[in-house]
Formats: C-alpha cells, sequence, structure tokens
C-alpha cells in the first residue's frame, strides 16, 4: 500500500474556475468609485455593537474579507439618527460621535486591506415594536401604522414632519460617510423596512401625495434619494436596495410587469441612485414571464445603471430556508452566474451567508480553489464575528 504524499499536489482548477477568476476579477465603475472586482459583501445584520458602536471585533470582521479580496464591503444596516429607526442597542448606527468614530476605524481598516466600502443607512420604520431600544419611548411609525396588508394600526402614520426629519436624517448619515472617508453609501429600501413600507402597496395605506400609483408610493423614497445626493460630492456613489419580497410576506411583490417596475425605478434613478441593489432570494430566478432576466437584469434594463445581485450564491439548497441551513442539494451553479455576467445582465454579485462562513470565499473564487471552499453552517457562522 503506498504511502500518502506529506504535500500532496493542489487541485487542478477546473475551466468554471478558471473562467470564473476571469470575470469576477474585472473591475467595475460605480459613478466616481472603481471597485476592484465584481464582488461584494452583502449587508448582514450581526448585533455585535453595544451602544450602537463598532468595536475592534467589528473593524477586524470587515478588514479581514476586505484583506481576502471583496472588492465592495455593504456594512450590515446601521440605524439613521432618528428615534425610532432601530429595535435594539446591538445594532450599529450612523449618528453619535462615539458611534462615528467607530465606523472611522472600520472604514480605515478596510481600505488599509484593499477594500472599498459604503455603510448602508437603515430606518426599519414598523418592524420596531412599541418599547424596544435603543429609544425605548420612541413610536413606531410608517406610512400608515402598520406592518402588514391585514394588520391592524399599532403605529404611528407619519406626518410631513416625520417624513422631514426622516429624510434628513438620511442625508446627515450619508454627508457623515463621506466625512469619514467612506465609498459611497447604500439606502436600505428593501425587506419591508421603512421606505420599502412606502412603495409597497400592502402597508402602504396613505391618499395624500405619498400613497396611490407606484410614482406616489416612490416619492418617499425619491425626497430621500435626492437629499443624500445634494448632501455629498457629485461623484460620491449612492446605493439603493430594494426588493419584491418582505420579511413579512415572501411572495409579496411591488411590480407584475416591467412597466410597473419602470414606474417604481425610474424615478429613483432619475433623482440620483448610482446603482441599484436588486435583493431576490434566488438570483437564477427570472423576474417576469417572458425572459430569464432576473430582478438584476430587468433593474438594468429599465434604468441602465449599474446592478448588484444577489441571492443564494454559494450555498447549497434551492430552498430559501433550507439554503440558510445549509440543506438540501447544489443550485444556481457558478457556470450561471457567469453566463449573466457575461450577457451582461448585471454588474455585481453580492455574497452573504457563505461570506460570513468562510472569510476567505473571495479569494479562494478568485483564485480558482473550489474546492476549498467551505460549505455553510448556521449554527457556528451566526454566532461570531470570524
Amino acid at each position: 500500500m503506498s504511502a500518502t504524499p506529506a504535500n500532496p499536489a493542489p487541485a487542478t482548477p477546473t475551466p468554471s474556475a478558471h473562467r470564473a477568476a476571469g470575470i469576477l476579477s474585472r473591475p467595475v465603475r460605480i459613478n466616481g468609485l472603481t471597485v476592484p472586482n465584481r464582488i461584494a459583501m452583502a449587508p448582514m445584520t450581526r448585533m455585535f455593537s453595544p451602544g450602537g458602536i463598532p468595536t475592534d471585533d467589528v473593524v477586524s470582521y470587515y478588514a479581514r474579507r476586505a484583506a481576502a479580496g471583496v472588492g465592495l464591503i455593504i456594512t450590515e444596516g446601521t440605524y439613521v439618527g432618528h428615534d425610532s429607526a432601530g429595535q435594539s442597542d446591538s445594532v450599529p448606527r450612523f449618528h453619535g460621535e462615539e458611534q462615528l468614530a467607530g465606523w472611522k476605524k472600520v472604514a480605515d481598516a478596510v481600505h488599509a486591506a484593499g477594500g472599498t466600502i459604503m455603510p448602508q443607512l437603515w430606518h426599519i420604520g414598523m418592524v420596531r415594536e412599541a418599547g424596544q431600544p435603543p429609544f425605548a419611548d420612541a413610536p413606531p411609525v410608517g406610512p400608515s401604522g402598520v406592518n402588514t396588508p391585514d394588520s391592524e394600526v399599532t403605529g404611528k402614520s407619519m406626518t410631513q414632519q416625520d417624513l422631514d426629519d426622516v429624510v434628513a436624517a438620511f442625508a446627515q448619515a450619508a454627508a457623515d460617510a463621506e466625512r469619514l472617508g467612506f465609498d459611497g453609501v447604500e439606502l436600505h429600501g428593501a425587506h419591508g423596512y421603512l421606505v420599502d413600507q412606502f412603495l409597497w402597496e400592502g402597508t402602504n395605506r396613505r391618499t395624500d401625495a405619498y400613497g396611490g400609483d407606484p410614482v406616489a408610493r416612490a416619492k418617499f423614497a425619491v425626497e430621500i434619494v435626492a437629499a443624500v445626493r445634494k448632501a455629498v460630492s457629485p461623484d460620491f456613489p449612492v446605493l439603493f436596495r430594494y426588493s419584491q419580497w418582505k420579511q413579512q410576506a415572501y411572495d409579496a411583490r411591488l411590480a407584475e410587469t416591467p412597466e410597473e417596475l419602470a414606474a417604481l425605478l425610474t424615478p429613483l434613478a432619475d433623482a440620483g441612485v448610482d446603482a441599484f441593489h436588486a435583493s431576490t432570494r434566488r438570483y437564477w430566478l427570472p423576474e417576469f414571464e417572458g425572459s430569464d432576466l432576473n430582478l438584476a437584469g430587468w433593474t438594468k434594463k429599465i434604468t441602465g445603471k449599474p446592478t448588484l445581485t444577489v441571492g443564494s450564491v454559494g450555498l447549497d439548497g434551492g430552498d430559501f430556508l433550507h439554503s440558510f441551513a445549509g440543506k438540501g442539494a447544489e443550485a444556481g451553479n457558478i457556470d450561471n452566474l457567469l453566463d449573466r455576467f457575461e450577457n451582461d445582465e448585471f454588474d455585481m454579485v453580492a455574497i452573504g451567508r457563505a461570506l460570513l462562513q468562510d472569510p476567505q470565499w473571495a479569494a479562494k473564487v478568485l483564485d480558482g480553489r473550489f474546492d476549498e471552499l467551505n460549505a455553510y453552517d448556521a449554527a457556528s457562522a451566526l454566532k461570531t464575528l470570524s
């Protein structure tokens, strides 16, 4: 019986691995920013920032992934400076002297590691419940005081002053991000949180200028984008993340047709969005009948803006909940993703849970070392900032 070599030869990269390295390593331009490759880290709430202040562990967590080749870090959602914005004292805030000082350390570390970084600016709206931290006296607020289409009013329907205050909070956070040296900002308009509660007919029952048809429902988001655009330099990138699905309803849809989607997105693009981050649960699924384009593909076709796709990339399992637990068969293979890149369907891919499990994921993919990738395990990946 022959002995096992002490230092076995590394596996030969497959054709798909060579192809992935070639495609994903290409730089991409978003307004005044050149991102060194096509891999982004998707925003993922971690709750490791006591008092809303990013710790040294948070600094290392982001820098480690930038050093391993992630071209663009989009941070976990950070609460803007409005008392009703959040629901936890462990989620970072993007306001306050200590909080912003912590975020500057994060940005500096990511830059030192060779990456680019944007904070995701967030207000959760009616997802908040009365009495929750960090500001327990603040009421839940939203377009109509409801969190689901069939729920009773449990929060405050926002007044014009409330709307103006939140718009100003987003603009101030964006200005602070540029001052601290971040490379852009992402506005969270997805997943059933405040901005999305205005976009979604199911939670927007307003009869004023902010409710009704898709253009009216987009008015609040457009005002935020316009205020942010005014608060930062002309070449400072502004991203907008949106989704059809909501945490309150996975089957929810903002638009049933490309025409309805255009009615929502065109005003946002005109207001100053530089790139759209189209959040889907499975990136390989077509968005509308009669076309293979996914949501990011349709977004790029409609707006002409760069887009980021996302949704179970690098995970096992075709079902969203099963893939979260790391169960099931392989889905959404790499060749499918690369074909879509070559067809110019989208410009970047955001990686979420796979990067939680394996901080070296980008380096391994860019080097063609697919055989070294670690399978996602929720039980371990969610416990620490590895």
